[in-house]
């Protein structure tokens, strides 16, 4: 299993495709498909069918996934990349641009 440098909770820009530049904060991360849904980001229309806790149905607009790659850590209002590194006996992540750990 591969070690994703983006988790849940963490603030990322959209830094390719259709939804470029939109900033938000990560709700879910599918670690086996290298995908995560951000907060207001790539926003689909889904149609739903009628049922007990929407009887009325209809267009209901939703995150899809985006692709890890098109994601970037987001701190202190710029983008960064992540690193990993040993402080003492613990595995730590770590801003690329200001080393500080996350």
């Amino acid at each position: 299993m591969t070690k994703l440098k983006i988790r849940t909770g963490d603030t990322v820009k959209v830094i390719a495709g259709d939804h470029k530049g939109e900033q938000g904060k990560v709700v879910k991360v599918f670690i086996t498909k290298n995908r995560a849904i951000v907060e207001g980001a790539n926003m689909v229309s889904k149609h739903t069918k009628p049922s007990a806790d929407n009887p009325q149905g209809g267009i209901v607009k939703k995150e899809a996934s985006l692709h890890i790659s098109n994601l970037m850590l987001v701190e202190k209002d710029a983008t960064t990349r992540v690193g990993f590194r040993m402080e003492g006996d613990k595995k730590v992540r770590f801003s690329k641009k200001t080393k500080e750990v996350l």
